[in-house]
């Protein structure tokens, strides 16, 4: 079988560039013993993977993806071919594979068998996957949320934002979010029940909305942008507050890093701050996963994808999300979905 693949080539001294990738056509390699050929279907494309392109990754122990190879990356696809006992031709997967057309799994690598009762399956690596769960220990687990608080969310019509805003929305609490257009605001509260929303790039400052759109104060702030916002967040926040830090894309891109002037914000108000990494709380992925499904079939979690078609308009979709572009979580779709 002919494949295509993105390679990584190059790091990035600043924003993302069409130069970092290159687009090969190659054969894929014959099968051994255990192994699992996947035809991709569903590629993820997450800011995170801009931490690990050079610069400071921002994943506790995370290496910065090697030159020369494919971009790794969270993917939905069906078994190709198989000499594996525990997958067989047909099934529906998902694992850390590749932005390429097939992938292979040594020995099975760490694929997992998508149970397509519980959703649409790109929601694996989506809503009913990582991302999902990140909201959920991120708001849940390190936010404990109580009722009648107020909790802000950054990016909050992102892959991790939306359903993290949604789940404090169920717990009782006022919730606020940003992003980075009208569009994006009216759809964090007329489709996501955020209680209101502001755009950072039109106010005439973010404290100044903040002031506004939480006249009592911020109890949870979850943490997706950094830099300004985040200094902003730090002279609002209540005695107590909870902020679980999944992200800071504002800093991604950045070679001078932005260090708020006002962190001892924290120990004046007794806030817990608090990086993770959802490597951390894979524990809860089996029982996360009906959790979450049940939510969504009930209709008290909306989630929103963001699919562009083509293996190869993928490095200009990662660096259109890396500028915003997209509303929900960005996929590639670089082959037939089966159960559309």
């Amino acid at each position: 079988m002919q494949n295509r693949r993105i390679y990584f080539i190059e790091r990035p001294d600043g924003p993302v560039t069409p130069a970092c990738f290159d687009i090969r056509d190659e054969p894929t390699p014959g099968l051994e013993e255990g192994d699992v050929v996947v035809r991709n279907i569903y590629l993820s494309c997450d800011p995170y993977m801009r931490g690990r392109m050079g610069g400071t990754a921002n994943y506790p122990g995370s290496k910065n993806f090697p030159l020369n190879e494919v971009i790794p990356a969270r993917v939905v696809g069906q078994v190709e071919a198989s000499q594996n006992s525990k997958f067989k031709e047909g099934d529906l997967v998902w694992g850390f594979l590749g932005w390429e057309l097939y992938s292979m799994a040594k020995g099975g690598g760490d694929l997992r068998v998508i149970d397509p009762f519980l959703g649409p399956i790109s929601h694996a690596i989506t809503v009913i996957g990582m991302p999902g769960l990140t909201a959920r220990v991120g708001i849940l687990d390190i936010g404990k949320p109580k009722k009648g608080e107020t909790a802000f969310i950054s990016s909050a019509s992102g892959a991790v934002g939306q359903v993290a805003g949604q789940i404090a929305r169920l717990e009782g609490c006022h919730v606020v979010g940003s992003a980075g257009s009208d569009e994006k605001v009216r759809h964090i509260v007329d489709v996501l029940g955020f209680n209101s929303a502001f755009n950072y790039k039109t106010v005439s400052s973010i404290g100044d909305a903040l002031n506004e759109y939480c006249p009592n104060g911020i109890d949870i702030y979850f943490e997706n942008v950094g830099g300004e916002t985040l200094e902003a967040v730090l002279d609002r926040i209540n005695v107590g507050a909870r902020i679980p830090v999944c992200g800071q894309i504002s800093q991604y891109d950045s070679t001078v890093r932005f260090e708020p002037c006002n962190i001892d914000a924290l120990e004046l108000k007794g806030a817990l701050m608090q990086k993770f990494s959802i490597y951390e709380h894979m524990d809860q992925y089996d029982a996360f996963l009906p959790w979450m499904a049940e939510r969504m079939k009930a209709g008290k979690i909306v989630y929103y994808e963001d699919i562009v078609d083509g293996i190869e308009n993928t490095p200009a979709a990662f660096i259109g999300m890396m500028q915003g572009e997209n509303l929900g979580k960005r996929l590639m779709r670089v082959s037939e979905d089966p159960t559309l």
